[in-house]
């Protein structure tokens, strides 16, 4: 069956056929069971079609794939939208059943992508959101007859230390998104045309509405932990900066003021840890470099992933499944473009999992391996729910998980795996150089992460009009990293578009909350495996008695509200960053000295 006539036979079935419509008048829990039931069958079909699809588009981006997964994201907004339709009539019955009630609730939010009832808008919704991440998956940099992708381009942000080619790779990058802009502003239209039609207010409300608290207390919930680690990056950012004007002089990095954007490692400055050997606090006394430890150990990519493999079932988790190792891309295939962006799948919705990535034999591809693996973990372990529970407690729970284990790649673990032999103790110089090389990842990344939705709100609710996306993104910026421009910007730029989430209509609070959850979740973990001392020498490597508390909590999927997940694990139900701010606490004392006398802060 071709993906209209099955569109039509699913649409039938949501409709009840043989009536036209569902039925109308008061509902009874019996009535709202079923149509639970039947929701879960009908996205089940739709999801998977649409995965399979979109999979077979991501590891192989032709304009035929491209139509093809164009038409299951059509026919999936098509049923969701109907199911959601639907929905409003069981919503408030007398009786219903909590998981019930719960699965209707999560269907209104099942979807990033609110699409309109009109077809022919639905159906332009679906081809935009095909061009935009095919746009962006194809995007090159072309200069003098040479045409260079994301990965190289980021390549030479990573290692470059000359200022002329950093700035030459980051506007060049920035090259690709301003053909973007109008397919994006038409895309906010029919996006919030479909939220409305849904019963929100705009898109950005509908994805507050998804952390089981009122929309408008999301972004109070926001600033509450931002507020509690701001004073870190603060100094951070105000020791960098000074190490910077070092490198590069003052005249390029002002010391009162604004960084460059360009300077930091990273195309999008969210993570500035290929700086690293420009801001390291003892250089003589270096940190571990695991990118030249599994080049020692000769380390290839599959053996990378079978380390991360190797982390969960040492905490009792159950062994990835074969068809994980037959159906992942680990690597960028010869002859064909992919979507390198790393990312997790459970593509059939029943423990199918793989991964998609063109992996590096890097320290960081070997933490996003651990990353992506604690998507698939979380997949395998409530794969057994009806569809609407098979997600994270909150979306921020999903990302947190892998990077929970990532903190536990510590010596130890280096040492346990036999990526490093013997270490001696640690000295205050090398805990100092350990915490900087985290800090540069983990604190820095906070501003970005807040900042990125709050542009989005502001698009979607239209308090930022087309006219001004551009400059309304670099004041967030300045905002909240403390970041400028390079080279003059203007409305004929789209570097939101640069960032492959904007393209993708993937939401991004709940990388800010995975970044504040990891933290706390890998205290509660630690104190559960015994650990002793200060947080930051914690592995949950080994842990059996970590790895029960996290199973609990991973097979709950989203069956029940995050409070109650994050109670399994940590015993309190509010997010908190002071564990964040503790693990830190040798790197804030000694940023704190460093910074003495120096003018902190900048200017928005």
């Amino acid at each position: 069956m071709n993906t209209t006539s099955r569109t039509v036979a699913l649409l039938a079935l949501v409709a009840g056929c043989p009536s036209p419509k569902p039925p109308t008048g008061a509902a009874t829990p019996t009535e709202a069971d079923a149509f639970v039931k039947k929701a879960d069958a009908l996205l089940r079909e739709a999801w998977v079609a649409r995965d399979l699809a979109g999979w077979d588009y991501a590891t192989d981006l032709t304009d035929e794939k491209a139509a093809k997964a164009a038409a299951e994201e059509e026919a999936t907004m098509a049923v969701t939208s109907a199911l959601v339709e639907e929905a409003g009539r069981y919503a408030n019955v007398e009786g219903i059943d909590e998981a019930t009630a719960r699965q209707i609730h999560l269907l209104r939010l099942s979807t990033p992508l609110p699409s309109p009832k009109d077809a022919e808008k639905r159906a332009e919704l679906a081809a935009l959101t095909s061009t935009l991440a095919g746009m962006y998956g194809k995007g090159e940099y072309c200069k003098d007859g040479v045409c260079r992708d994301l990965g190289q381009l980021e390549d030479v942000l990573a290692k470059s230390r000359n200022p002329d080619e950093l700035l030459d790779a980051w506007a060049g990058w920035r090259t690709v998104s301003p053909a973007m802009k109008p397919h994006y502003a038409r895309f906010v239209e029919l996006a919030n045309e479909g939220a409305r039609d849904q019963g929100f207010t705009d898109v950005g409300a509908s994805w507050r509405l998804g952390y089981d608290m009122p929309a408008a207390d999301v972004e109070a919930e926001t600033d509450r932990l931002w507020k509690q680690v701001e004073p870190l990056y603060e100094q951070l950012h105000c020791y960098v900066r000074h190490e910077l004007g070092e490198k590069y002089g003052t005249e390029l990095v002002p010391q009162d003021g604004p960084m460059p954007a360009h300077l930091l490692g990273n195309m999008w400055s969210q993570e500035w840890g290929n700086i690293y050997d420009i801001v390291a606090p003892y250089p003589e006394s270096p940190s571990i470099d695991v990118t030249a430890a599994l080049a020692a150990k000769g380390w290839d990519e599959m053996k990378m992933v079978k380390a991360g493999e190797g982390f969960f079932t040492s905490l009792g988790l159950q062994p990835l499944p074969e068809t994980f190792w037959e159906r992942s891309m680990f690597l960028q295939p010869e002859g064909r473009e992919v979507q390198c962006h790393a990312s997790a799948w459970d593509v059939q919705w029943n423990g199918d999992v793989r991964i998609k990535m063109c992996i590096k034999r890097t320290a960081d591809d070997f933490r996003t391996i651990h990353h992506e693996l604690g998507h698939d973990y979380y997949f395998l372990y409530y794969k057994q729910h009806p569809v609407l529970f098979q997600n994270g407690a909150h979306d921020g729970f999903h990302e947190a998980i892998g990077d929970v284990l990532a903190l536990s790649i510590t010596p130890k673990y280096l040492q346990e795996v036999g990526l490093i032999g013997a270490t001696v103790e640690p000295t205050p110089e090398s805990v100092v150089n350990d915490q900087m090389v985290v800090a540069l990842d983990k604190i820095a990344f906070l501003p970005f992460a807040r900042m990125i939705d709050q542009w989005r709100w502001d698009v979607f609710s239209g308090e930022i009009t087309p006219e001004e996306y551009n400059q309304a993104w670099w004041d967030l910026v300045l905002e909240y990293q403390g970041l400028v421009p390079p080279v003059a910007r203007t409305e004929a730029d789209f570097d939101p578009g640069a960032k492959y989430h904007i393209p993708a209509n993937t939401p991004y609070l709940r990388y800010f909350f995975a970044a504040i959850l990891q933290f706390q979740l890998y205290d509660a973990l630690c104190k559960t495996a015994g650990h002793e001392g200060p947080l930051h020498t914690c592995t949950l490597y080994g842990s059996e008695e970590a790895g029960t508390k996290l199973a609990e909590m991973l097979t709950l999927g989203a069956s029940q509200p995050w409070p109650d997940a994050l109670e399994k694990v940590t015993g309190t139900r509010q997010m908190d960053a002071q564990p964040m701010v503790t693990y830190f606490d040798p790197l804030m004392t000694w940023l704190e000295e460093q910074n003495t006398g120096r003018e902190c802060g900048w200017q928005p």
